[in-house]
């Protein structure tokens, strides 16, 4: 709680209010995330999200950047689903340059895309269920995430903010033994979900915690702009993967999770219903991938010669020098693209005029509009559930503080 001495106010009926800081030190909120609530006893009258705390600049960052260079900045946003940031951003960049990206690139991405989602709703799944008051889940799901993390590190060298997905394509191939992998984590997955839905499946803890709390009825959540989950837990089948298929999503046949409690428990099942469509996804895909053939776009005025010309020909050193230097121009005009990734939709609006760097780098991120949703969760509730209602919504600050 905050250090500084509480205000006590007085309502209509005579009754004192004390005005408090929940943060900002809250473990899910990354210690960024102030709430000044406004409580009656135990009953929150007024709930306040602050923040600011983070911020980072990362749109003006992006503007003294090359356009390929930008994509670094997208994995920061959020380091919990740097995939899904990243194919927001190429994709927006292809539409200016009008580039066609190969079919199997495409399939990689949409894999990639579905394990960055299934990763991060089991970073959400175990920190919420311990701030509940159950840890043990926590390590279970944090074991299964590091699977995933090896097959992003298997292709791009690094766990986190990897940066793989690149504007015409990718940043590598799919090394050997890749589809290996994915099929192991495919037969391992059922059993972990059968580990957890043991712990959470009728459990009364999640169930006291979650049935009835933190409701945002589907009306404020349109008001609010609140997409994903969130808005799907309120019965709205929204979700970009079907409405405005990309990536070659429309090749894939999965299903949209909606509940229509529209309160915590309905977002808890809707995120765990997800992991399972994710995992339909993630092996249509493996499937179609074939293991070896193009990776990116034949077009050089975008993508890096192969290593093979840069060895033996000067002409494609100096091409890669430059394009590594310098970047390459791209058409003027503006652009949005959309995406549905684990949180809601990101997505990012671009200018350009005709250099190799963006004239304006906006990002439209899903936890920016969804922490809007929090007063309306909140106030009429109890302290603990705001706790509540703030894992349930499955914030990421990057996002917020950009």
């Amino acid at each position: 709680m905050a250090t500084e001495k509480p205000e006590l106010l007085e309502t209509s009926d005579g009754n004192d209010t004390m005005i408090i800081n929940l943060g900002p030190q809250h473990p899910s909120t990354h210690g960024v995330l102030r709430v000044r609530l406004e409580l009656d006893g135990e009953r929150v009258v007024h709930a306040e999200p602050v923040v600011g705390y983070l911020h980072t600049g990362f749109e003006k960052t992006a503007e003294n950047l090359t356009y390929q260079q930008c994509n670094t900045i997208t994995d920061r946003l959020d380091y919990l689903a740097p995939m899904t940031n990243n194919l927001a951003y190429v994709l927006a960049v292809e539409k200016l340059l009008n580039v066609e990206v190969p079919k199997r690139a495409q399939y990689i991405r949409v894999l990639f895309a579905e394990l960055t989602r299934v990763a991060s709703h089991l970073v959400w799944l175990g920190t919420h269920v311990m701030d509940l008051g159950a840890m043990s889940l926590f390590f279970y799901t944090m074991r299964e995430r590091e699977v995933i993390l090896d097959l992003i590190e298997a292709v791009s060298g690094v766990r986190m903010n990897p940066s793989y997905f690149r504007i015409g394509g990718l940043a590598y191939d799919l090394p050997e033994g890749f589809h290996d992998k994915v099929y192991a984590f495919i037969k391992d997955f059922p059993r972990w979900m059968k580990t957890y839905r043991h712990l959470f499946d009728g459990n009364p803890l999640i169930n006291e915690r979650l049935q009835g709390i933190a409701v945002l009825t589907q009306e404020d959540a349109l008001a609010l702009s609140v997409t994903g989950p969130n808005l799907r837990a309120t019965g709205m089948p929204l979700d970009l993967r079907k409405d405005e298929p990309y990536s070659s999503y429309d090749d894939f046949e999965f299903n949209v999770p909606v509940r229509t409690e529209c309160d915590a428990y309905a977002r808890f099942w809707v995120r765990v219903e997800e992991m399972y469509e994710s995992m339909k996804i993630i092996e249509q895909a493996i499937d179609k991938i074939e293991p070896k053939g193009p990776y990116t776009t034949s077009d050089r005025k975008i993508s890096l010669p192969p290593r093979e010309e840069i060895y033996g020909n000067m002409e494609a050193l100096i091409h890669q020098f430059k394009l590594v230097t310098q970047g390459f121009p791209v058409p003027a005009g503006e652009v949005y693209q959309g995406i549905e990734g684990p949180r809601g939709e990101i997505g990012f609006y671009i200018v350009s005029d005709g250099g190799s760097k963006p004239y304006r780098w906006r990002a439209r991120t899903p936890s920016f509009y969804n922490l809007q949703s929090l007063p309306q969760m909140c106030e009429g509730g109890l302290v603990a559930d705001v706790i509540t209602a703030i894992g349930s919504i499955d914030i990421m600050l990057g996002d917020v503080d950009k």
